[in-house]
C-alpha cells in the first residue's frame, strides 16, 4: 500500500531544513487601530505593529468604505449567488466594472475574484486565442502571470529584468506580423524598483506587440486620481491591457482588468477562471467602488504614505541596515540568508513587538532573504524611528552584511 501522507509529510523537510518553511502569524487587524494588531501565540495575545501589510493606505480600515460593505450585505446577502453567467452578475459588479474601465480611461472593465485569477486567465485566454501567438516576459513577472503564460501553451520567451536592449532583440527575431504580447509589470513587488514603461510601449509600437501590463502594486497610489504609473505618465492610452486588484492600496479584494471594448469581451467569453468561477460578493464590489471613489477624489492618503515613504529611507540611509533605495513606497531590508531571515523576524517580533514576514525561496531567489517593509499613513514618525532602530540593534547583534 502507498502510503501518501509520509510521501507527503517527506516533502516538506527540505522546506524546513532550508529554513523556508512557511510560518502564519496569527493575527487580528482590528478596524480603526491600525497599523496596530493583536498576534496571538500559545494561548496568549500581544498587541504588535504590523510593518509588512499589503494595505497599502489603511483602506480596510476606511469607515466609508466599511460602511459601504455593511449595507450592501445587508441588502445582498454575504454571497453573489453563482457564477456570473449563472445568476451571478449583480450591479455593483456592473458599476465596478466602469469604474475601473474610467479610471483607466479605457473602453470597458471586467472583476476576478483576485487579482491572481485575473492574471492567470487573461493571459491564458489572450495565449491560446492569438494563433501563432509569441509571449515575451519579464524574469520578474509575478507567479499568477508565469502560471497563465505557461498554461496558454503559446511559445514564450523571458527577457532580462527591465532589459530594453534584450527586449527588443527578442521582438527584432520575429516576423512583424506575428502575434506578440509583451507582459510586464509597473512596481516590481519584492525589490519595488520600476518599469521603464514607456520605453517597452515604443519597443511594442515599433515591433507590432500587445501590451500586458500589471499595475497590481501601483494602482491607488500612483497617479493624482490613484490611476498607477501608466496613469501618472499619461501612457494609459498606450497600454493594450491593464491588470489591477482591489486588495492592496484599496484594501479590500478581488482583481480586475481593463482595455479595448472587445478584447475585454474576448477574455469575458473565453477566459475559464472568469466563466467558472463564483463572482465576488456584491458586498465586497460596493466596497472596492466606494474606495476607488475616495482615493480619486482625496489625495491626503497618499501625500501622508509618501511623507512616511520618505521618513523611513530618510532613517534607514543613517543606519547599517542594508536596504534597497528604490523609488517606489516599497522598502525592501536585503539579509541574504534564510535562516537569519528568519531570525531576524522573529527577534523583532518577539523583543519589540515589531512584525515583518520574512521573504525566502521562491518567491525571491536564494541568496536575497529579505524583510520587505510597507510603511502606511497610520504609521507615525516616532514608530519609524523606533523600527529602525530595533533593526540596527538587531542587524548588529546577528552580524549582517552593513551597507555599503
Amino acid at each position: 500500500m502507498i502510503d501518501y501522507k509520509a510521501l507527503l509529510k517527506e516533502k516538506l523537510q527540505p522546506l524546513k531544513a532550508e529554513h523556508r518553511y512557511r510560518v502564519f502569524t496569527n493575527l487580528e487587524r482590528l478596524a480603526g487601530e491600525a497599523p496596530y494588531a493583536l498576534w496571538h501565540k500559545d494561548g496568549i495575545s500581544k498587541k504588535v505593529i504590523v510593518w509588512c501589510s499589503n494595505d497599502y493606505l489603511g483602506m480596510s480600515h476606511n469607515l466609508e468604505v466599511i460602511d459601504a460593505f455593511s449595507k450592501a450585505a445587508h441588502k445582498y446577502g454575504v454571497g453573489s449567488g453563482g457564477t456570473r453567467n449563472i445568476s451571478g452578475t449583480n450591479f455593483n459588479h456592473v458599476t465596478l466594472e466602469k469604474t475601473v474601465a474610467d479610471l483607466h480611461q479605457k473602453d470597458a472593465g471586467l472583476v476576478f475574484v483576485s487579482g491572481y485569477a485575473a492574471n492567470e486567465a487573461s493571459l491564458c485566454a489572450l495565449g491560446e486565442g492569438l494563433e501563432n501567438c509569441i509571449i515575451l516576459s519579464d524574469e520578474k513577472i509575478h507567479a499568477s502571470m508565469i502560471q497563465g503564460i505557461r498554461h496558454s501553451r503559446a511559445e514564450k520567451y523571458i527577457f532580462r529584468h527591465n532589459d530594453l536592449e534584450d527586449l527588443k532583440q527578442k521582438l527584432a527575431s520575429f516576423d512583424i506580423d506575428r502575434p506578440k504580447i509583451i507582459a510586464f509589470v509597473s512596481v516590481y513587488s519584492m525589490d519595488g524598483d520600476i518599469a521603464p514603461i514607456k520605453e517597452i510601449c515604443a519597443l511594442a509600437k515599433q515591433y507590432n506587440a500587445f501590451t500586458y501590463l500589471d499595475e497590481v502594486h501601483a494602482v491607488g497610489i500612483y497617479g493624482n486620481k490613484g490611476q498607477g504609473l501608466a496613469g501618472l505618465l499619461g501612457l494609459n492610452h498606450q497600454i493594450d491591457m491593464i491588470q489591477g486588484n482591489f486588495a492592496k492600496a484599496y484594501g479590500v479584494v478581488g482583481g480586475y482588468i481593463t482595455g479595448q471594448e472587445d478584447v475585454v469581451d474576448y477574455i469575458r467569453s473565453y477566459a475559464s477562471g472568469f466563466i467558472f468561477t463564483t463572482s465576488l460578493p456584491p458586498a465586497v464590489a460596493a466596497a472596492a467602488k466606494k474606495s476607488i471613489e475616495i482615493l480619486k477624489e482625496d489625495s491626503s492618503y497618499r501625500e501622508k504614505l509618501w511623507e512616511n515613504v520618505f521618513h523611513l529611507k530618510n532613517c534607514l540611509s543613517k543606519s547599517s541596515v542594508h536596504f534597497l533605495n528604490s523609488k517606489s513606497h516599497i522598502v525592501p531590508i536585503l539579509v541574504g540568508d534564510a535562516y537569519l531571515c528568519r531570525l531576524l523576524a522573529q527577534n523583532l517580533l518577539e523583543k519589540y513587538g515589531i512584525y515583518v514576514q520574512p521573504i525566502n525561496y521562491p518567491t525571491v531567489p536564494k541568496g536575497q532573504e529579505r524583510l520587505r517593509l510597507t510603511v502606511t499613513p497610520a504609521h507615525t514618525p516616532s514608530m519609524i524611528e523606533e523600527l529602525v532602530l530595533a533593526l540596527e540593534v538587531e542587524w548588529t547583534a546577528l552580524s549582517l552584511k552593513k551597507a555599503a
